[in-house]
Parts: C-alpha cells; structure tokens; sequence
C-alpha cells in the first residue's frame, strides 16, 4: 500500500456508485485506534431506483487503517448512530424486468434506448419519476409490490406510517426530508410516495445494515454476502462469478443485523492491505430478519472506534452484540448464577470452565445454508468439531436470522481458553465485563 497521511480522526463524505473492492478510490487512513465519522445517505431504495449504480447500495469508499494487513482483522466499535433523514419510503419490491438483464440491482439498462446504467433525471412524483436522460423513458428497474411511506419525529424515537396526501407532500420535497448528503448522487425514494398503510407507528432503533472491510475482489456492494452473492455466480455482468468457492472472496459486510448499533463491536477479516472498512445502508428500525428483504433507509451519522487485530485470519465476521442483545441463554453470568457453578463443581468434582458471549455470523444461499456455513466458520475460529459447535450453540447460544434469505448469527459461550488462543478473550472481556 502506498504511504498515505494517517489520521487520528477521519471524517468521510465520499461514496461509491454501487461497489465495494480493491479498485475503489481510498477515503484516507485512520491510525490503528482512531476514530472514524461518516455522513452515509440510505441505501437500498435509493441506489435501486438509480440506473446509474452498479449496486443497491451506496456506501463510504473505502477506509484503510493503520498496520492491517490481510490476514488481521479489523474491531469495529459502534460508538453512535444518528438518523438524519426525517422520512422515508419503503415496502416489498416488483421488478420491471425490461429495465435490466441478469440482475435489477446490478446491470441496469433504459428499456426504450437501450443504454446501459443510464445517467437519468426525475420529472414530477411517482413510480415513473425516474426518466433515462437519453429518451426520456422510465429507466429504473424498481417499483413497489406493496408500499409505505414513514415520518419520524423530531427525537428519531418512533415512526409512522403516512397517508396518500403526507406522502406526497413528503415526496415534493424528497431531498430535504431524506437530508441526502452533498455528495450522494441517488434518487431520493420519497419520491415514488406509496402510502398503503397509513396510520402504524413504529418503535425506532438505528443500526448499520452494511458495513465491513473490502472484499478481494470487486462486488456489488448489496451482493457482498452470501445470499444476495448467489445472483453474481454465472451472470453475464462484469461482476458475475464462476461458482460459489468465487464468492468465499466475499466479505460479508451486507448484514442486515439490528444489532450492529451503538455499543456493539463488529470484528472483520482483512482481504486486502489496510483492510478497506465501508460504512452505509443505515436503518432506523427492522425487525429481525428483514422480512420485506428491505426496511428504514435513512441518511445518518456514525463515529466508529477501530483497531486491528493481529494475525487473526477470520472466514466471516464476528459480532460482540450489546449484553442485552444477546439470546438470554448466552448472556454473561451474574455473580449468584456464578456462585451456583462454583458449587456445582465442587459437588462433583469438574472444572468450572470460564466463559464468554460471542457470535459467528453465516451466510448462505439459504438460512440453513447460512448456518452451515456459521458451524463451519466457528469450527475454524475455535478449533472445534462441528458436533462440538452445535452442542455449545444448543446449551448456551442459539441462531438467530439477521436477513432472509440468508444470513443469521450464530450464538454461544466460548471457552475463554479458546478466545485467548484466537485473540479474542480482551475484546470479549472489556465488552461484557467478564
């Protein structure tokens, strides 16, 4: 990696159309333990209903960190996440298959004119807003199955659902209430205004769906996962991968979890020099699995603590949830339930093991791919048989499904000998007070 200025503090403003990899344009360094601050717009909505982008996404360029090289990996502490927008629009998704080819969130093209990823304008309000600057068709390859557009109060604490003549109103001014940044360069999605559920109000909790180091190879940022990665293998596109052992490059950054929010640690693998961290796709709320594949898009702020981990060679992400996110049955012991151990150890006659929460994310073509894939990559972290893995996982963990179709996070109390040996055990005794 070239020498760059290392800063203790970055602040980025800086996004890509679309993808994540080796060849995007650097935002800067940060110095192994600075602090990073970003202003990211939403993602998904936006991104989709732009034929400009190469992704449905659209993220900070990439971050390099002091020291990392492949094979460390990154901690990521979520310090804050503040949403900036004051409405959004979201819901279940059509496809307009005449506007793409193998992918609508990848290789879009004008359905009338033909040209590919078209630079487009907006004319009025409305699903066919979205005009081709060619030909003057309607060139995004989005619409809404079924719709909603959601106003948050001035506290980001709760949200709800407007009716027709909200949204429209909301939809006259799309930029201003969705507070896209400077330089984002996406079609606001308050402008489609869907309204179909007017009336529902909704408890907010801002986290971060997309954010992780970059991959080996250039992705769609969306597409950086193992589910939503199926669509690259065999497409025609620039983007399109031989088979699945093509997509392991993949970094997981597109989670989807609602719990990467403030207080949690997101730990990442390093594929390339100074690992490449990205930020976007901020929600304001979800529940858990994003059953609609799509939820709160929202611009807002995030300031991130990173460090790098030395020679910790990770297939996926790892995630030290907030305690109280964690399943009930992986949460830390308190000192009664400890003292309870202690006894029963000495009653008969066994080791009483020292232990802490941690959680595996998995990925896959299926939730149960998605496990698989979990067992597998815990096995390799703690040098575990998967028969031992799932043992833990059922006495003191669990599975838990961050996005349909596929990924989840995998939960259990590791032995604190096995988070030495990996590196681990100081980062999980500082997060959980253990």
């Amino acid at each position: 990696m070239a020498q760059r200025e290392v800063r203790e503090e970055l602040t980025v403003d800086r996004y890509t159309a679309g993808l994540v990899g080796p060849d995007q344009e650097s935002a800067g360094t940060v110095a192994d333990g600075g602090t990073v601050r970003t202003h990211t717009p939403p993602a998904c909505w936006g991104p989709m209903v732009t034929p400009e982008f190469r992704g449905g996404h659209e993220v900070t360029r990439p971050i390099h960190v002091e020291g990392a090289e492949v094979g460390d990996a990154l901690a990521v502490h979520i310090n804050e996440v503040e949403v900036t927008s004051a409405a959004t629009s979201t819901g279940s998704m059509a496809e307009r298959g005449d506007a793409f080819g193998d992918d609508p969130f990848v290789d879009h093209r004008c359905p009338e004119c033909g040209t590919e990823w078209p630079e487009s304008v907006v004319s009025g309000t409305g699903e066919d807003a979205i005009k081709c600057a060619e030909c003057g068709a309607n060139a995004s390859s989005f619409g809404f199955e079924f719709g909603y557009t959601v106003a948050f109060d001035d506290d980001r604490s709760v949200g709800l659902t407007v009716d027709a003549e909200a949204a429209e109103d909301l939809a006259e001014r799309a930029e201003e209430a969705m507070a896209l940044p400077e330089n984002s360069r996406q079609h606001p999605i308050l402008l489609y205004k869907p309204s179909e559920m007017p009336g529902a109000l909704g408890h907010l909790r801002p986290f971060i769906g997309n954010i992780g180091t970059t991959p080996a190879v250039e992705l769609p940022d969306s597409h950086n996962a193992g589910d939503f990665g199926q669509f690259l293998i065999g497409a025609g596109h620039d983007w399109g991968l031989e088979d699945d052992a093509a997509l392991s490059a993949r970094t997981d950054g597109h989670l989807d979890s609602n719990d990467v929010r403030p207080g949690a640690v997101l730990i990442c693998p390093v594929r390339v020099e100074g690992g490449g961290l990205y930020v976007g796709d901020l929600h304001a709320n979800q529940g858990d699995g994003e059953l609609s594949l799509h939820t709160t898009d929202v611009s807002g702020r995030t300031e991130l603590g990173v460090e790098v981990i030395e020679d910790l060679d990770l297939d996926g992400p790892l995630l030290l949830p907030n305690a109280e996110d964690l399943p009930e049955i992986a949460r830390p012991f308190s000192a009664e339930e400890q003292d309870k151990g202690e006894a029963l150890a000495a009653e008969y006659g066994t080791a009483l093991e020292e232990s802490g929460p941690i959680q595996v994310i998995g990925s896959g073509e299926t939730i149960n791919d998605a496990t698989e894939n979990a067992f597998a990559r815990a096995g390799n972290l703690l040098d575990m048989s998967e028969g031992e893995i799932r043992g833990r996982c059922t006495f003191t963990g669990g599975v838990e499904i961050a996005r349909l179709p596929g990924v989840v996070q995998l939960t259990m109390l590791a032995p604190m000998e096995r988070l030495e040996a990996c590196g681990l055990a100081g980062l999980v005794r500082t997060q959980y007070d253990a």
